[in-house]
């Protein structure tokens, strides 16, 4: 018994170490592949004779496998700025290309720590081994919806239409104008004064606002620091879309800021925020002319009217030039106007136990019971890590931690080998015994 007991653990021996074999052939042949897990394997005993037993039966060793999916590799920089790494924990959302005919909705999800994904004829961004980028995504002016985090329901392909037109309209516009101080005294010549700014509308015309300054000129007496702003809009025949009387404080400690603002027509001053709203034809105008008391909007200090600092937002229509993805998962389309807006957000994937993901092949890996429920993270946010564009994580095997392990393994093979090999000899001297 004892004799046969040492066979079955020489021969459990050399299966367990053929086993780690193929787990350090395979981590060496992938040792260049982007994102590749390192496969382990584990020895355990298997122990047969009870406590007292006066002889001893061998009871071999049994061997289990485990891919090390938290193993991550390095990052390394790339020229393709849909080159995608998650840097730290978590994962990426893909679907296979192959799901997405006749598919409009809850595609299968695969994870993915990195990929490597370029649009196709249709524009999808998809990687050469049919791996489609999943995201959520953006309204049409960048801002991102309400998305359920414990579910993949609101996930689509992402896709880059490098032909497509697009408009980016006015919604923002500051006004920083001094106006004549001596205007307002008593006796003085009521000479309104104007400006025009240009701004974009909803389809990407042109068109203009009229801003036109006129002075509350008083008879006799102090100068009333007061003026009245009207505006017009070209798109709209040259409406008035809001009227407002402007008055300055005179005083030294604030001298020549605005003091107050009263509506006639058009938009509420808020002077939380100095701000008003003006409806144009191409969409509101957030309009901001300065806090009661501060300097930077408008002022009504010495002799000249001049418009110190006019800014806004928006511009003609535009065409994408390009792409690229913030560490916040933002994949952001970069026009040739010279604006950016926001077309999609990677969320990065997390689990309590990546090591219970199925692996599939191409390096991704599906939810199982053992992996535990999922949760879609923004990137930096929560356990996760950020996502790096222009970027691949190799793959996480140690060449010469591989090799010293194979030599290892050889060295246990052949002991095991000889093992079985001594036990025939005995046996061959126990038959020997009978002649």
């Amino acid at each position: 018994m004892t004799i046969s007991s040492s066979l079955n653990a020489g021969v459990s021996g050399l299966n367990a170490n053929a086993n780690k074999l193929s787990t350090i052939s395979d981590n060496i042949a992938n040792s260049a592949t982007y994102g590749y897990k390192r496969a382990s394997a584990d020895f355990h005993s298997v122990v047969l004779n009870s406590a007292g037993q006066s002889t001893y039966s061998a009871g071999g060793v049994r061997v289990t496998n485990m891919r090390l999916i938290d193993d991550r590799g390095p990052l390394i920089a790339t020229t393709n700025p849909t080159d995608i790494a998650v840097d730290g924990r978590g994962f990426i959302a893909v679907t296979d290309y192959a799901a997405l005919s006749g598919t409009t909705g809850d595609y299968p999800i695969s994870l993915a720590t990195t990929g490597s994904f370029r649009p196709d004829e249709s524009g999808i961004l998809r990687s050469e081994t049919g791996q489609v980028l999943m995201a959520w995504p953006a309204n049409r002016d960048g801002t991102m919806p309400t998305y359920p985090r414990d579910s993949f329901a609101g996930l689509e392909p992402v896709r880059i239409n490098p032909s497509q037109y697009t408009g980016n309209p006015t919604t923002q516009m500051r006004m920083g104008i001094n106006l004549p101080a001596t205007a307002t005294t008593a006796g003085a010549t009521e000479i309104p004064r104007a400006v025009a700014v240009e701004y974009f509308g909803s389809l990407g015309t042109s068109e203009t606002l009229n801003f036109t300054f006129t002075p509350v000129v008083p008879a006799t007496g102090a100068a009333s620091n007061q003026w009245t702003m009207q505006v017009t809009d070209s798109a709209q025949g040259n409406a008035v879309i809001g009227q407002y009387t402007l008055n300055f404080d005179p005083s030294q400690a604030a001298g020549g800021t605005l003091a107050s603002v009263v509506t006639t027509t058009g938009g509420a001053y808020d002077p939380a925020t100095g701000r008003m709203t003006l409806a144009a034809q191409g969409g509101d105008i957030a309009l901001t002319i300065g806090r009661p008391g501060e300097p930077n909007g408008m002022t009504q200090l010495s002799g000249n009217f001049a418009p110190v600092g006019i800014s806004k937002d928006g511009s003609g229509v535009a065409t994408l030039t390009t792409v690229e993805i913030d560490s916040k998962g933002n994949l952001n389309a970069i026009y040739d106007q010279g604006f950016s807006r926001r077309i999609y957000q990677l969320p990065v994937i997390d689990v309590p136990n990546p090591n219970g993901l199925v692996a599939m092949t191409n390096q991704t890996y599906q939810i199982s019971p053992a992996s535990g429920a999922y949760y879609l993270w923004d990137a930096g946010d929560g356990p996760t890590g950020t996502v790096a564009g222009f970027s691949r994580e190799e793959s996480a095997t140690d060449v010469a931690a591989e090799l010293t392990q194979l030599i290892q393994t050889q060295r246990a093979y052949s002991s095991n080998a000889k093992v079985i090999q001594t036990v025939d000899e005995m046996l061959q001297e126990t038959t020997n015994i009978k002649r």
